[in-house]
């Protein structure tokens, strides 16, 4: 009795410090409860049904403070911000509305902010300690109320270039020792999505989801990096691991932990609630140029029909260039060859540097370079000048496979050098956007997805995964998936061969991609040889863009289908891909304006015998017609406006 009084008495002291906080979003439909006490958790209501119950936050540091645990907040305070943001890179729209109403509790030491908005909400760590410190730990869990359905994005590893497959399961049937990387996306109900990720992660490690309890998830981090081996292989690894997750100044914030909270799966597409969390860039990025590229490694280099022999030379290069101009392809990318293993300023003997970018000059097509990260870590800042020196405008840096706190301030560090030299940045091996878009304009793209390049080692990039990518890793920010392949096979007759491969689906899924996928620096992935055997195809590649004023989702259900209109100045695009099973949509052109022609690329008659069957048609429309889109199992559709 003695002991049960103790926590009774215990429960009650705890109860009297105990404080609720509320913040709604404008609308009022999203619903933040904050209790302090012994432990500060949050929850969420969403139309009055609560979607995340209480979830305790909190950060231990070495200097024995635990923010977030017996937390007496001194004072509140609450704001709203309603602007119009105008991004540098039109990723979805000329125009962002940035709508929240934000609440603050004041702290000893630190401050907990939380923003929401319409669609979503996030809360941060700020700190004002006088020395610097080490994180120990960042308690983040996810409460949920019932055994909700998720599409779990499994890792094996934190040493991982996050390109997962999104694994349909219940929170049930997730083990607790499995673990998986953000984004996540989950399934409360038909009037509700829950999609978690992060933003503005600024010398932090990345946050990976382990299985915790019943139905909750709880962050995992990288430990800090203390020791590190160099391999034969161009890597760099940790090889011992500190007690901590890392290394901070006394002030600082901490990354945006995010939550979008979406009605249905069309409104996860248009979310932007990442970039708006984003600190925004500073400087001029004016002479940020996004644009298509042609890629060499997909397709091994191979072209037919010509005089010289095709590989990593300067006549293959500039049959690279020749055919980039010829479509109005802004760059030719020289992915992994062209320069010394270990040293990146040394080009091989088959490569003139100088002579290549002259001669795209005259062509109108620019360079960019691949580099491995390790080996261009050792000569950061030689390599950046030498490559301007050059003119070369861009890099595509590969291989990271981390995202703990030293890599991530790596990451900061390229985007910040290039932006110094006016060069644009597409990650490879890298781990999901955190708002790069925003604050780095240019970094255009970044892998951390499982995209066409896998066909050439396997069979498990289907069409379902295509039409789930959208609803989930391209919300976190732009996705170079690199699509574009020329052959085309239906998944029953798919072969794996690594230089000459081939996609899963119809040519028309693949053709979707560019008008469904979000990357201002979009791949074509194919050799330019294939593509001069697909005219049609190519009058289609050679007009679409890579930003976009306006998105409107049509259609929308996660690895079913998804229908995209997309507006390019007067010129309107339409998009669309199917999973294993074909559909037929009536669309009304609702969004054009005045009498337009229509000019779309479907699934031929002859589909179901040959993937790469297509029709092209052209008929006269205007504003209120209705057209009939069909896809194939696997199947696609696009359609230029205007």
């Amino acid at each position: 009795m003695r002991k049960t009084l103790f926590f009774l008495l215990l429960a009650s002291s705890a109860a009297m410090f105990a404080e609720n906080y509320t913040v709604k979003s404008p609308d009022e439909r999203i619903l933040v409860n904050v209790e302090t006490g012994a432990t500060t958790t949050y929850s969420v209501t969403f139309n009055g049904k609560t979607i995340l119950n209480p979830s305790p936050l909190s950060m231990t540091f070495d200097n024995g403070v635990v923010i977030g645990r017996n937390m007496k907040v001194k004072d509140v305070q609450h704001r709203t911000e309603d602007q119009m943001l105008t991004p540098v890179v039109r990723q979805k729209s000329d125009k962002i509305r940035d709508h929240y109403n934000e609440m603050v509790l004041n702290a000893d030491q630190y401050k907990l902010y939380f923003r929401v908005y319409n669609d979503g909400l996030a809360y941060r760590f700020h700190t004002d300690f006088a020395d610097s410190l080490k994180v120990i730990s960042e308690e983040v869990d996810y409460c949920f109320p019932e055994d909700y359905n998720t599409l779990f994005p499994e890792e094996r590893t934190i040493l991982s270039a996050q390109q997962p497959l999104f694994k349909p399961m219940k929170l049930s049937e997730i083990g607790t020792d499995r673990f998986c990387s953000t984004p996540v996306l989950i399934k409360v109900d038909d009037q509700a999505r829950i999609f978690i990720s992060e933003s503005d992660l600024e010398s932090y490690p990345g946050m990976f989801l382990k299985k915790q309890g019943k139905y909750e998830l709880a962050g995992k981090f990288a430990a800090y990096s203390l020791e590190e081996e160099k391999t034969d292989d161009r890597q760099i690894f940790p090889t011992k691991r500190a007690d901590y997750i890392a290394r901070v100044s006394g002030t600082r914030n901490y990354p945006w932990r995010a939550m979008i909270v979406a009605e249905n799966d069309a409104n996860l597409v248009t979310n932007q609630l990442i970039y708006k969390l984003a600190p925004e860039s500073q400087g001029d990025f004016s002479w940020v140029k996004p644009g298509k590229i042609a890629w060499d490694w997909y397709n091994a280099l191979i072209l037919t029909g010509v005089d010289f022999k095709c590989g990593v030379n300067n006549d293959t290069y500039k049959y690279y260039i020749d055919f980039a101009s010829k479509y109005g392809i802004e760059y030719v990318v020289l992915d992994d060859g062209w320069s010394e293993a270990w040293d990146v300023t040394k080009t091989v003997p088959e490569i003139n540097m100088e002579e290549l970018v002259a001669y795209g000059k005259k062509k109108n097509v620019d360079l960019i370079l691949w580099v491995s990260w390790a080996p261009f870590r050792e000569k950061l800042d030689e390599a950046f000048d030498l490559f301007s020196k050059w003119g070369i405008k861009g890099i595509k840096m590969d291989f990271m496979n981390r995202d703990d706190q030293a890599m991530v301030d790596f990451y900061y560090t390229v985007a910040r050098k290039a932006a110094e030299h006016k060069m644009l940045v597409d990650f490879h091996g890298a781990y999901k956007p955190t708002g790069w878009l925003r604050t780095f304009p240019n970094v255009l793209s970044s892998e951390g997805v499982a995209g066409l390049e896998n066909h050439k080692w396997g069979s498990f990039v289907t069409p379902e995964h295509n039409v789930t990518l959208p609803f989930t890793r391209m919300v976190a920010g732009p996705m170079d998936y690199t699509p574009g392949a020329m052959i085309n096979f239906h998944e029953k007759d798919h072969k794996v061969w690594f230089n000459l491969p081939a996609s899963i689906g119809t040519r028309c899924h693949q053709l979707g991609m560019y008008v469904v996928y979000e990357s201002p620096l979009q791949m074509l992935a194919d050799s330019p040889s294939n593509y001069y055997r697909e005219e049609k195809c190519m009058e289609f590649l050679s007009q679409v863009p890579v930003v976009w004023d306006e998105t409107r989702v049509l259609k929308a259900s996660v690895g079913e289908y998804i229908v995209v209109a997309r507006r390019s100045g007067d010129t309107w695009f339409i998009g669309g891909m199917v999973g294993k099973k074909g559909q037929k949509f009536d669309i009304t052109l609702d969004f054009i304006k005045g009498n337009k022609t229509l000019t779309c690329w479907e699934d031929g008659v002859n589909v179901d015998l040959q993937a790469q069957d297509f029709a092209c048609r052209t008929k006269k429309v205007k504003q209120g017609d209705t057209i009939t889109i069909s896809m194939y199992d696997g199947g696609g559709y696009v359609a230029i406006i205007k």
